[in-house]
């Protein structure tokens, strides 16, 4: 009796410990489907200890990225490039909260991700896709941009008057005389802002495409340095109260960065730094000790200049540098709302992108169609469970209740495993669920009839219970174990929905082979302790 009880205190502490590990799972899914996703403290702890689900049943994004590795020169080129983007990329989603992302190699330069819960997809390139290159530059003074825009102007007369650069600096003087094809189409900006030039909405697109074809190298994705050492680097785009693009800042810049993201040691959202909107967020930067020790020296060198700070090849901000600055901290305003500034704060943490990514395919699974997977998968499970519940007691009546007993114990731990390991159901992994029904009474079909066996041949019931499950044992070992090595092999080696499949189905056969052997001999043991059985209904 002592090892019998043992036994019972065995399976209640495992069914408690899966009662506690299953209780967040029920909590969540039993809420509204808005509830779910609320920033709530206390449901986002109960989000995060349960069990997730996948793409194709929560709907999100998926996309595929190509590294653009013809960017990078081949003398510094190192061979991880690809595996450096997935540790950034993940860096960055991992702090955007997006649960269970999947990103992975794809060939010998793509790389796939998927976004469960995530659908809008300029939010997801936003995130995902940005290179986030950060540096801070230095603005020209006024003869220095007069310089570069005369060497554009010189540049795009030559090629609208059908001249090489082995003409004479003359004859295209002579050409353009008064005209000045580019910067007739600028303004000078504010007072006081000499390397800043403003261009008005109605001739954007005439310079934006000058600017394309003398100033930027799309090859590279980078500004071409000009004359002076001096780039052209546009500013943000810039919105009115109307919604309206009154035009758009151009900046002349040194082509050398005084520094880089590669300085940042931390970044973070906050509001107030922008004294005339208090109420904007920004994002305050951290410098390593490096990064601090030039910060203070250039802006102690600069006093009265402009500083530039350039994201992905936009100038955020420029402010002036009032006085040296010590402490290595610096900060990005102007931002367009509180998403972008926390998305720029996780980019920045994360660190620059390698290179471009390029995306090659992008689709998007609506949360409707992810829910209808979930009834399909619900019934197909249900009609399956209840065809095996009603083949079992039919066919082995009172052991039969045993038999689905064990089974519905079988899918508590699958579930309370899968919220304990923090797993993803996919639909294939429903899939595995229902091949789960099928093996869990798989193992007391073999043990049923092994007692069948034993019972014709004259044997007690207590007998034929001790030689049924001892010589079935070894069967249910062999198939489950089979099953089992080749599950792990999927999963492993497998990628999106086949690993869904293979941690249902492995999580599954563990469970099984506790509850058929275990379980359904433990209630035989319990029953025959209490009264001699001289028949057995199987």
């Amino acid at each position: 009796m002592s090892t019998l009880r043992l036994k019972w205190a065995m399976l209640i502490v495992v069914l408690l410990v899966a009662g506690y590990y299953l209780l967040p799972t029920v909590r969540l899914f039993s809420m509204e489907e808005e509830q779910r996703g609320s920033k709530d403290p206390s449901i986002a702890e109960i989000r995060e200890n349960a069990m997730r689900l996948g793409l194709d049943l929560q709907g999100g994004s998926y996309l595929v990225y190509e590294v653009d590795l013809d960017k990078i020169p081949e003398e510094e080129r190192t061979g991880d490039e690809l595996d450096r983007a997935i540790e950034i990329l993940r860096s960055r989603i991992d702090q955007y909260g997006v649960t269970e992302p999947i990103i992975q190699k794809q060939g010998t330069d793509r790389i796939v991700v998927q976004l469960p819960g995530l659908n809008d997809p300029q939010e997801v390139h936003d995130l995902v896709g940005r290179t986030a290159r950060l540096d801070f530059r230095l603005v020209k003074n006024p003869e220095e941009v007069l310089q570069a825009l005369n060497i554009m102007d010189r540049t795009i007369a030559r090629s609208n008057r059908g001249l090489s650069a082995n003409d004479s600096t003359a004859v295209a003087d002579s050409l353009l005389n008064a005209e000045k094809p580019f910067s007739s189409l600028l303004q000078v900006a504010q007072q006081g802002q000499g390397g800043v030039v403003y261009v008005p909405a109605q001739n954007l697109d005439a310079v934006e495409a000058m600017y394309n074809q003398v100033a930027f190298d799309r090859n590279k994705n980078e500004p071409k340095v000009l004359a002076g050492g001096t780039v052209l680097i546009w500013g943000e785009n810039l919105v009115d109260a109307n919604g309206v693009n009154p035009g758009r800042f151009l900046y002349a810049l040194s082509a050398r960065p005084e520094l880089t993201g590669s300085n940042i040691e931390d970044a973070e959202m906050r509001f107030g730094l922008e004294p005339s909107r208090p109420q904007a967020a920004g994002v305050q930067l951290t410098l390593d000790k490096r990064g601090a020790a030039v910060f203070t020296r250039v802006t102690g060198n600069n006093v009265g200049r402009q500083l530039a700070i350039v994201l992905d090849n936009v100038v955020r901000s420029a402010p002036f540098i009032q006085d040296k600055i010590r402490g290595g901290v610096a900060s990005i305003t102007g931002l367009g709302d509180d998403d972008e500034a926390r998305v720029l704060q996780i980019v920045l943490r994360a660190g620059a992108l390698p290179t471009d990514l390029i995306l090659l395919e992008e689709r998007s699974v609506g949360a409707s169609l992810g829910a209808d997977s979930i009834q399909q998968g619900i019934k197909a499970s249900l009609l399956g469970l209840g065809m095996v519940i009603l083949v079992m007691v039919i066919w082995y009546r009172a052991s039969g209740f045993l038999a689905v007993l064990a089974l519905l114990l079988n899918l508590v731990f699958l579930f309370a495993v899968l919220g304990a390991i923090r797993g993803t159901l996919t639909l294939p992994g429903i899939a595995g669920i229902v091949l789960t029904i099928g093996m869990a009474v798989d193992a007391n079909v073999l043990v049923f009839e092994r007692i069948r066996e034993e019972l014709r041949t004259g044997k007690t019931v207590r007998g034929a219970v001790e030689a049924g499950y001892g010589r079935a044992l070894v069967t249910i070992l062999d198939s489950n174990l089979t099953t089992l090595i080749s599950s792990i092999v999927l999963f492993q080696f497998g990628t999106g929905p086949i690993r869904g499949f293979a941690l249902t189905l492995m999580v599954g056969i563990i469970a099984n082979l506790f509850t058929a052997v275990f379980v359904t001999r433990l209630l035989y043991d319990s029953v025959m302790a209490r009264r001699q059985l001289k028949s057995l209904s199987i």
